[in-house]
């Protein structure tokens, strides 16, 4: 059995999340210590008792998830699992960066900087309300594109996000990515709705926020990951340092190719993915892109549990 760990992205958080894991597991409690330290604050307290829209705020958001996620993987590992033991890991848009984290290639504290610093700058690289995102369901990510080109009329408006074969994101300035709803709709889409994001990921209009990420990736330590990291931008396994790198920092404008990457680890071989961490959106996409490969969500001890079963 040839078997990946992937970590999920943005809209899985929920207050409450990994709670559990670090009152069962002080290697998952460690994470949250350390997360708490590089950011000089108690994101942890966020996470477990704080309010819902603080959490969804992209720049608490980001670290939040990655702790989560490592926490999972810290509590499989005092199990006796291994990143290891994976062929290759993989992550959704910041989720990326948890598998680099997993996989040895991002110290935990820098990973945490990192993400706050992300979180920060895609916040602010566009003024609240000139971006949208909107999710086209029942198009492929060809035809979705061809809407968004359609629709951009002078202004940014791509296909960010190619998530499963019926789930296509959207993202640009609003009135484009408006337009293009009512296109995708004209087009055969089933439905296209307006996303309740705080800014247009995965698009051009990013552009600040990549250059933040080129200054900042620049001065931290990236290694080799134990196993090859399946790229968002590239839909195949990179492991070199360098290119890694490059790579993070064209994904913040690049599009998110979720549906290749999951298609390319199946082709090569992978019949089991996990979905470390929070929430079980991944497990939906990878069940409709690939449908022989097996999918656990393991995010609570209980999901643990199961595993040992």
């Amino acid at each position: 059995m040839s078997r990946a760990f992937v970590f999920p992205g943005q809209g899985a958080q929920t207050i409450g999340m990994g709670r559990a894991l670090a009152q069962a597991y002080p290697a998952a409690q460690a994470v949250f210590d350390e997360v708490d330290a590089a950011l000089g604050e108690s994101l942890s307290a966020l996470i477990w008792e704080g309010e819902a829209e603080a959490l969804t705020l992209t720049a608490n958001a980001q670290p939040a998830l990655m702790a989560t996620s490592i926490a999972a993987m810290r509590a499989l590992e005092a199990e006796g699992f291994s990143v290891s033991d994976a062929a290759f890991v993989a992550g959704h848009s910041l989720g990326e960066y948890s598998a680099l984290c997993a996989a040895g290639a991002l110290s935990l504290s820098d990973t945490a900087r990192l993400l706050r610093l992300r979180g920060e700058a895609m916040q602010s690289a566009v003024p609240v309300g000139v971006g949208a995102m909107a999710a086209v369901l029942g198009l492929d990510f060809a035809a979705a594109s061809a809407v968004a080109q359609a629709a951009a009329q002078g202004q940014v408006c791509q296909a960010a996000n190619d998530n499963d074969p019926s789930q296509v994101v959207i993202s640009g300035h609003k009135e484009a990515v408006e337009r293009a709803t009512v296109l995708a709709k004209e087009a055969g889409a089933k439905r296209a709705v307006m996303l309740p994001v705080s800014a247009p990921f995965h698009c051009a209009l990013m552009q600040p926020a990549a250059d933040a990420m080129a200054a900042a990736l620049a001065d931290v330590a990236i290694k080799a990951p134990v196993v090859p990291l399946v790229a968002n931008v590239r839909a195949e396994a990179v492991s070199d340092p360098d290119l890694i790198r490059q790579l993070l920092v064209e994904q913040v404008t690049g599009s998110v190719r979720w549906r290749e990457s999951v298609a390319w680890m199946a082709g090569q071989g992978v019949d089991e993915i996990w979905e470390i961490g929070a929430g079980k959106a991944l497990s939906g996409m990878i069940r409709r892109i690939a449908k022989d490969v097996t999918c656990r969500a393991v995010g609570t001890p209980e999901d643990i549990a199961a595993l040992k079963g």
